[in-house]
This record gives C-alpha cells, sequence and structure tokens, in this order.
C-alpha cells in the first residue's frame, strides 16, 4: 500500500548527491549528501567517503552543517574541503587526512566562503575563489551600532541574485600553501575569478574570468607567481570553466551553450571548434561536468540531448561529435578512474531515485554501485511519464508528460502547462519538485521544452531570439493541443504555471488567452522596459534576446511585454515571488499584481521575505514547502481533481 506523496515530504525527505570525485589511486571516491534537518528545517551537508564499488559508505565530516567542495591531494592521502561553521569568520578551509585518519587541520577561515578548491598537482598549494570587498579587505566586523553606509556605485555589476548589493565587491583568485597556510591573493579589480584549474606542471591556473556580469564571461590563464593575467579568446553568454590537456599545451572551454574553442598556447591561437554541437555540454552549468581527454585531438563529453542526458566524443580539429550513448535520466560530472577504462557519474531519473554509477568510456554501459531514495519513493511513488513531440509549422517540439502515480484512464483530469525557465533551460528527466508536486496532488502535468530550450541544438535554441511570445507560445499551445486529445485530459479544465521565464510566459498567456482556467505566475519579468534597468542581468541579457536597447527596440518590447496586453486578462492568477530576487524583481510581480487586482480578477501574492530569484528550490525550506502548498490549493480551488 502506497503513502500520499506531500510537498512537505517530497522537499524534507529527498536526499541530494552532488561533488563526486574520485580518488587518485581509484580505491575510492568523495560525495556530498544533502538533506534536510526536520526539526530545523535547514538543509544539512555532509561529505560522505565509499569504496570505488559503491560499498563501505560512511560520513567522515561531523563539524558544521554545510559542508563541500570535497578536492583531492594529488597523493590520495588527504582530502580538501570547504566548511561552514560558527564564529565572526565562519567560513573554512580544512583538510581531512584518509590514511592515517584523524581530525581535520583548519587550513584558513574568512568572513566570505571560497566558492571552490583546486588542489595543484605538486601537492603544495590549493587555490580557490573568494569574495574580496576593496573597502574592506581585511574582512574587519562592521560595527552594528554604526549608521549603514552610502551606497554609490559606478559599474553595472553593483548587484547581484542570490548575494543582493555588493558593490565592489568581486569573487578574486587566492593560492594558500598546504604546508604553512600562508594565502596570496592573485588578483584584483573589478572582474571575477571562478572554478580554477591547475596546468599540469603547477605554474599557471586556468579560470573563468566574468567581465562584470556572469553571462559575460572569458576563459583566462594566471599565473602562480605572477598573479598576471592572460584573457583567451572571446567571451561567451553562459560560459562554462576552461579545462586543461593532459601535457598542458592546449585548452577548452565552452563558449555559449553549444560551443566549445580550443585554444593553442604554443602558437598562442584560439578557435572554435564547433559553431553547434548538437548537445549542451554538462560543464555549462555544473562546473563537475569536466570533459575526459582521450588524446591530443580528442575529448570525451557528456551533456543534455532532448529531455535526456548523453555521452559524446568529440574531435578537437574537425568538430565532429559522435554519439557514444543517451540516457533517459541526469547525470552529473565525469571523474575518471585513473587507468580511464570508466567513470563514475552521479545519476537521477524520473523514478526520483538518484546515486552513483560507473560508466565504461567505450561503451557507455551504466552499473548501478548505490542510489538514494528508494524507500521514498517506493512508499510514494513518483509520477509516470512520457515523451510528447509535435510538428509546429515544421519544428518538431518535444515535451514531458507527467501522470499521476495513481493514474486511471477511465477518469478526467485536470491539466497544468508548466513552463521552465531561461528561455535557454529544459525540463528533463529527473525531479523537479514543483511539476511532480503537482503531478502527485492529482493534476496531468505537462512539461514542455519549446524553442529557446537547450538540448535540441543550436538553430532551435536561438528560435526565441527576438521571438518572446511568438513561436515558442505557439509551440506551448501546439503541445497542449496535442495532450488535451487525449481522453483523460480534461480540455475545460486546464491550467497555467511558470518561472522566472516561465512567469513571462505565464503572464503573456492570461494576456493571450482565457483557455486557462487558473495560473500560478512565479517571478515573472512582466514588463520588459523596466526589467532592463532592474535585473541584475538585465542590461545584457535584455539586448541579447530583444536584438537591442529598450530605446532602439521600443516597438518590439511594446509588442512583446506582457504589461501591454495584461488588460485582456480574466484568469484567477496565482503571484510569488523572493522579496530580494535581483534577478526578476519583485517590482515586476508588483505589477502584474496591481494590474489584475484594477481589472477585478481574482489573483493573490505571496512574498517571500530574503528570497532570492531561486528561493523555490534552493531557499528556506519552509517557504518551498508553503509555495508549492499554496499553488497546488490555488489550482485545485479552480480546477478541482480527477473526476
Amino acid at each position: 500500500m502506497t503513502t500520499p506523496l506531500t510537498p512537505s515530504r517530497l522537499i524534507l525527505e529527498r536526499v541530494h548527491i552532488s561533488s563526486l570525485t574520485v580518488s587518485p589511486d581509484g580505491s575510492q571516491f568523495a560525495y556530498v549528501r544533502t538533506q534536510a534537518n526536520k526539526a530545523t528545517l535547514k538543509p544539512e551537508s555532509q561529505i560522505w567517503l565509499a569504496d570505488i564499488d559503491g560499498t563501505n559508505r560512511r560520513q567522515i565530516t561531523f563539524v558544521g552543517t554545510a559542508n563541500a567542495n570535497p578536492t583531492w591531494s594529488p597523493d590520495g592521502t588527504e582530502l580538501a574541503f570547504t566548511s561552514v561553521r560558527e564564529g565572526n569568520t565562519p567560513n573554512v578551509i580544512a583538510i581531512l587526512p584518509i590514511t592515517t585518519g584523524g581530525e581535520a587541520r583548519v587550513l584558513t577561515q574568512s568572513l566570505f566562503p571560497a566558492l571552490s578548491l583546486a588542489w595543484s598537482p605538486d601537492g603544495t598549494t590549493i587555490a580557490y575563489p573568494k569574495p574580496v570587498d576593496p573597502e574592506n579587505p581585511d574582512e574587519t566586523p562592521l560595527d552594528p551600532k554604526a549608521p549603514a553606509k552610502v551606497r554609490v556605485v559606478r559599474e553595472y555589476d553593483y548587484k547581484l541574485d542570490g548575494i543582493g548589493y555588493r558593490g565592489e565587491t568581486r569573487n578574486q583568485l587566492f593560492t594558500i600553501d598546504v604546508a604553512t597556510g600562508e594565502r596570496r591573493q592573485l588578483t584584483s579589480g573589478l572582474n571575477d575569478y571562478m572554478t580554477p584549474e591547475w596546468a599540469p606542471d603547477s605554474t599557471k591556473i586556468a579560470t573563468s574570468r566574468w567581465e562584470g556580469n556572469p553571462l559575460d564571461a572569458h576563459p583566462a590563464i594566471i599565473d602562480a607567481a605572477t598573479g598576471e593575467v592572460t584573457v583567451l579568446g572571446e567571451s561567451g553568454f553562459f560560459s562554462g570553466p576552461p579545462h586543461w590537456s593532459p601535457d598542458g599545451s592546449k585548452i577548452v572551454a565552452d563558449l555559449g551553450l553549444y560551443t566549445y574553442t580550443v585554444t593553442d598556447l604554443e602558437t598562442n591561437t584560439t578557435r572554435i571548434i564547433s559553431p553547434d554541437l548538437g548537445f549542451t555540454p554538462d560543464g555549462v552549468y555544473n562546473p563537475g561536468g569536466r570533459p575526459i581527454w582521450i588524446d591530443d585531438e580528442e575529448i570525451l563529453v557528456q551533456g543534455q540531448i532532448g529531455a535526456g542526458f548523453g555521452l559524446f566524443t568529440v574531435d578537437l580539429e574537425t568538430g565532429e561529435t559522435v554519439e557514444v550513448t543517451r540516457w533517459d535520466l541526469v547525470n552529473e560530472g565525469l571523474s575518471a578512474l585513473p587507468d580511464g577504462s570508466a567513470f563514475l557519474q552521479i545519476s537521477e531519473g524520473p523514478d526520483g531515485f538518484t546515486g552513483v554509477v560507473r560508466v565504461d568510456r567505450g561503451t557507455g554501459e551504466r552499473t548501478v554501485l548505490f542510489e538514494e531514495n528508494v524507500a521514498l519513493f517506493t512508499e510514494s511513488p513518483l509520477a509516470s511519464w512520457e515523451i510528447v513531440r509535435v510538428d509546429n509549422d515544421g519544428v518538431t517540439v518535444e515535451g514531458i508528460l507527467l501522470k499521476p502515480a495513481d493514474f486511471d484512464p477511465r477518469k478526467k483530469y485536470p491539466v497544468i502547462l508548466d513552463i521552465h525557465g531561461g528561455p535557454q533551460g529544459a525540463h528533463t528527466l529527473s525531479v523537479n519538485q514543483i511539476a511532480y508536486g503537482y503531478a502527485a496532488a492529482g493534476f496531468i502535468v505537462l512539461l514542455p521544452n519549446p524553442r529557446g530550450s537547450t538540448g535540441y541544438g543550436k538553430v532551435y535554441l536561438d528560435g526565441v531570439n527576438e521571438e518572446w511570445g511568438a513561436g515558442d507560445w505557439t509551440d506551448l499551445n501546439a503541445l497542449l493541443d496535442e495532450v488535451l486529445t487525449r481522453p483523460y485530459a480534461d480540455a475545460h479544465r486546464t491550467g497555467v504555471s511558470g518561472y522566472s521565464y516561465g512567469g513571462y510566459m505565464t503572464s503573456w498567456a492570461i494576456g493571450q488567452t482565457n483557455r486557462f482556467k487558473a495560473a500560478v505566475c512565479g517571478a515573472p519579468v512582466f514588463d520588459l522596459e523596466s526589467f532592463f534597468g532592474t535585473s541584475d542581468i538585465g542590461h545584457i541579457f535584455g539586448p541579447m534576446m530583444w536584438g537591442g536597447t529598450p530605446w532602439e527596440k521600443k516597438e518590439w518590447l511594446e509588442q512583446h511585454s506582457p504589461s501591454n496586453f495584461v488588460h485582456n486578462a480574466t484568469t484567477p492568477t496565482f503571484i510569488i515571488c523572493g522579496e530580494n530576487d535581483d534577478r526578476c524583481p519583485i517590482g515586476q510581480s508588483e505589477q502584474l499584481f496591481v494590474s489584475l487586482m484594477k481589472l477585478g480578477v481574482d489573483t493573490e501574492f505571496a512574498r517571500y521575505p530574503g528570497g532570492s530569484h531561486a528561493f523555490i528550490v534552493r531557499g528556506e525550506i519552509a517557504h518551498q514547502i508553503d509555495a508549492l502548498e499554496r499553488s497546488i490549493a490555488w489550482l485545485k480551488t479552480y480546477l478541482g481533481d480527477p473526476a
């Protein structure tokens, strides 16, 4: 007998695994295991160790509740990690002896956290990026009784979602001597330096350098002795981190969502490998998704293709891409065994089971080493799924259809169209807690990947540029129309839901049609012109998507901004936003709310104090549960239960 899966259980009881890394001798691996503490309603992350076959799993950190970034010493005897602890300087880098046992040694601690760790191949030094405030480089605690400082800004990027106001604070690259704890700051200025990776000879560090904003990033090399910075090639949209070849003569880097560049350091030339790899490399969103070098001219890469993931070889000379295998699930990272014959990955499928798998490099054959969440999702099964495809004006559009675990084809089910953010994002075959929460509540849920989504090639990705509310909108309707031909889908009880760009499409939808009987609109882009100047990325992202600034594209913005069509809205709408959202600022939601109230549309607005843009899945656990419960209740009120 099964037990219903409530939002509270889905969020509180689910285990997450991240940061998998194999030891240098290939005998064991470390990873981070995260689960909510039911008493405190806070996430707790601890580092675990397991033998290479997945057995003998044991927790190895116990101090602090946020331990992360496990990084092996080159000889495999120690493991460095970051930890958040009590005190005025709570962010720690520590080293744990693995072969001899014993307590972790604190190497350094600071007010601001190290964001990632990279141990030099010669074993002497760890590199890491960390925020630095040039007005307070020594991190002197502020006097709580002093008046708040006036904030004078001189740069676009004075704020960043998830951080808030940062002024001229930037992530600078540091090195620290493992033996002495001596710390050096290598970089300074108004650029951010992220995801370091050492050269094989330990003299240089490759890094991703933000030109003030994460949407404008260059690969770069930093001399570990002098701090001299050499920028490589062009910047890219959603660029991933750069990676050294085994002999240190080349660097490959993600440039945008479908392109790699390769830099030959001997000739000092950078070229694009392929304008369209046909898949989205894992490293774009996951810094741990480093490619594996097969030889000097070929790499093995993991990436999203369609709603699943695949394994590909890429020829760095010709740009030819060969698919090795693909899976109906989502994998993370490539951590190779020393002989290169196989690698380990974190894997999560639509059944909710998440664990570590061993993958043969040549064939792509998978062996599951262990899985978490088996008891939870056996007792309370997740929705079943299928892929739905439709042709829309010569374009094949794909989506995922979720059906409740107790689905009965004799019943009529209300249908939710749930739109992803981005638009350069995708619904994939992993567990989206919002969509699966809807399905557990008794809804049929359609997860569309309209043009603009990742995983379907660069032409499809670029199909949304200067087309917001156009081709993407017809794609959504075509998929929904296809689903509504099914006898169990109730065409008279449909709802629409979306967050971020999905919120844009939701606020667009209610101004274009009355087919939806309820809407849940999360952190929308509602007024394109004000978004340009108030979002932390608006000044870059807006012109990229719209083809120019608001004064250059005034007519286009008028035609594509939901705020200019909201007077047509009649759909009861529930609005959600974090009050500290700098990506889609809460003013966007406030404009939508006031407009709907003035129109007499049934409307409710939930504001989450302290919530950034990602609060809906990474914020306060109590707020995550509350937002999902309120969304389900709103949809139930207007759409009802299966009949």
